[in-house]
């Protein structure tokens, strides 16, 4: 992965206008947080595999980014982004790591379903 340039992020969201896609988002504090703090929550959000058709993709901030999907009844959003690559089966991988480098939140769009 490589940082966002948010020119040709949005290129290739562009791409994936009005075409069935498959979306992965997932945001996590850890799954182990709470294991080395008791007081800490652990906070996990997960979907993969969700089938949408979105109209307008954008892409908004300086860093971290966040990106809006616009479907038909609504929205899929992701903010924290901060790397993307696009890999050989053409999906965008985006990810929002912490200063630690850990990961933070995934969005990752593709028209073949995620295996």
């Amino acid at each position: 992965m490589k940082p966002i340039d948010p020119i040709r992020v949005q290129k290739i969201i562009d791409s994936f206008l009005h075409k069935e896609v498959y979306i992965h988002l997932e945001t996590t504090t850890g799954a182990y947080t709470s294991h080395h703090n008791q007081n800490s929550m652990t906070i996990v959000a997960f979907v993969r595999n969700a089938k949408i058709t979105f109209s307008q993709g954008k892409i908004k901030g300086t860093g971290p980014y966040r990106v809006g999907l616009k479907t038909e009844e609504g929205w899929v959003y992701a903010e924290g982004l901060t790397d993307y690559t696009v890999d050989e089966q053409n999906r965008l991988l985006m990810a929002g790591h912490d200063r630690d480098g850990k990961l933070a939140i995934a969005l990752q769009i593709s028209e073949t379903p995620f295996s």
